[in-house]
């Protein structure tokens, strides 16, 4: 069963290819994967080709771990688009700059030291009250 591509300018092989060396995956690799019947330079004609059959791109998809869709979906230049839209000399600007951060670890480390302190003291006291009721107890009998 071959798959159709509604948007011709979508290379499957192409974009096969970029995500296999995205997630730094060597040809060889692939083509074990695969199986028996394949070897690198099956998996280098599979790059070539615009359109992949459905059933051997869900097989890659499923090796690489990404959705069969991402494949055949991607459009680079849409991609290349996007990205030139959204980033810009200024797009991180806003993102970090908002206010300083106050974070002081020093003080924080005594704030925790002093409610250490503070339940340890409560358990004393916790310890002392239970003490004289046992003995209230003992010296009743």
């Amino acid at each position: 069963m071959t798959h159709t591509t509604p948007n011709p300018k979508i290379h499957e092989g192409r974009n096969l290819k970029r995500f296999r060396e995205m997630l730094g995956i060597k040809q060889d690799f692939l083509a074990f994967e695969l199986g028996e019947d394949w070897n690198q330079q099956k998996v280098s004609l599979l790059e070539q080709k615009e359109k992949i059959d459905s059933s051997i791109l869900e097989q890659v998809a499923a090796i690489l771990k990404i959705p069969a869709e991402a494949i055949r979906n991607f459009d680079e230049e849409q991609a290349v688009n996007i990205i030139s839209n959204t980033f810009h000399e200024k797009a991180f600007e806003n993102s970090f700059n908002n206010g300083t951060i106050n974070f002081h670890p020093i003080e924080k480390i005594i704030q925790i030291h002093e409610e250490k302190i503070a339940l340890y003291e409560r358990m004393l006291k916790e310890k002392d009250d239970m003490m004289g009721r046992l003995e209230r107890l003992i010296g009743g009998r």
